[in-house]
């Protein structure tokens, strides 16, 4: 009964903001407005960690175009972390949880154009609302989104759309919302920075734990998951853990947040009494300095492995019920670990909507011989550069 009632005051606040949006359309009209300078671009991204990586390179893209523009990023607290120290990004505007605060930081701020990432009704909502002139929106073609609802596809008559096609390359699809500000860019590569005191923190971290960059192999692992959908068991990344150790001699580092250490107490618990293990408690900023060093990285897909890909570190993906063409790296040192199976049930525009027992069966089909296989065929090609 409760959810009922949540839902119908969910749809009644859509519908009250939608009447807004039309009533501001009918004033103003459609905010497809092109102006002749861009000096303040918004990019508005509201997903987690590694949606905001693969947002990166937009951002390049921008600043290779427009180098006087001041890019401007709408998002969560988290992602303010994750952007921090960005050459490319000149200011973070955190995210409050009402519309109307966010409108009024927007509309100070007078920006000349803005682009949303992902179809996020509210977020739509704030940026026309915000008196922004020139926006481009996504068009979902070819599947579902949990996220596409109808007034979303009603706001979508009043801005400039461009298709983003599901199942296809996420960051390619990102980058075609830049096509109505003349930037037309394929190049899909992602971009971080961290701070100096987080790489001499990282620094110290290495002297206390005698790991060498320059000679030892250094093995990043994230045994969780933003999703629990998506997390591999701990007890298999505990045996991947000891085979790693053993045969390789490995350095082995696994981070996860200050609410999933308990997870990372399971895999130590449950590794073998010899294999060395360090647990990193980091901060983002602490985490980025971290993964930059590491010889290889391995977790499901999640944040951390984009944070990898961003620092060019090699990564082994056990995406699980995750489209491996969607959103995970790609290229000749990123591999993927996937079970059988006819298609994935997650992708970018779907991370709500899917059959669970089915998605629960891609994660755990997937056993630690298969990891291990992906980890040498990986150690092999470090091997030969």
């Amino acid at each position: 009964m409760i959810k009922f009632f949540k839902f119908k005051l969910k749809k009644i606040k859509n519908l009250y903001l939608l009447f807004l949006c039309y009533i501001k359309f009918l004033f103003k009209g459609k905010a497809n407005k092109k102006t002749a300078k861009l000096n303040k671009i918004l990019v508005v991204q509201m997903s987690k960690l590694g949606d905001m990586v693969c947002t990166t390179p937009i951002f390049r893209a921008i600043k290779i175009k427009y180098p006087q523009a001041k890019i401007f990023v709408l998002g969560n607290s988290v992602n303010k972390q994750l952007l921090e120290k960005h050459p490319h990004v000149d200011k973070y505007i955190i995210a409050e949880n009402s519309i109307f605060k966010n409108i009024k930081k927007i509309k100070q701020e007078k920006f000349d154009f803005a682009c949303l990432i992902v179809p996020d009704f509210t977020s739509l909502t704030t940026i026309f609302l915000a008196n922004i002139n020139f926006i481009a929106a996504p068009k979902i073609i070819k599947g579902f989104s949990s996220q596409n609802i109808k007034p979303y596809k009603l706001l979508n008559k009043l801005v400039i759309t461009k298709e983003h096609i599901i199942r296809h390359y996420a960051p390619k699809q990102y980058l075609k919302l830049l096509e109505p500000i003349n930037i037309y860019s394929s190049d899909t590569k992602k971009y971080l920075n961290f701070s100096v005191n987080a790489k001499k923190n990282i620094e110290k971290f290495f002297q206390k734990n005698n790991i060498k960059t320059k000679t030892d192999l250094i093995i990043g692992i994230t045994p969780t998951a933003g999703n629990k959908i998506k997390q591999w068991p701990a007890k298999r990344f505990a045996k991947l853990a000891d085979y790693i150790y053993q045969k390789h001699k490995a350095k082995i580092i696994l981070t996860a947040s200050s609410q999933e250490q308990n997870t990372i107490q399971e895999v130590l618990k449950n590794r073998n009494p010899n294999t060395k293990i360090y647990n990193a408690k980091v901060n983002i900023d602490e985490l980025k300095a971290l993964i930059s060093k590491y010889s290889m990285f391995i977790s499901a897909d999640t944040g951390p492995i984009y944070i990898a890909e961003a620092f060019k570190v090699p990564t082994i993906d056990i995406v699980g019920p995750v489209d491996e063409n969607d959103q995970p790296p790609q290229g000749k040192y990123n591999l993927i670990v996937k079970a059988d199976r006819k298609k994935s049930e997650l992708y970018v525009m779907n991370a709500r909507k899917y059959n669970i027992k089915e998605a629960q069966r891609q994660i755990n089909d997937i056993t630690i011989n298969m990891v291990i296989e992906k980890f040498e065929e990986l150690c092999k090609k470090l091997k030969s550069i």
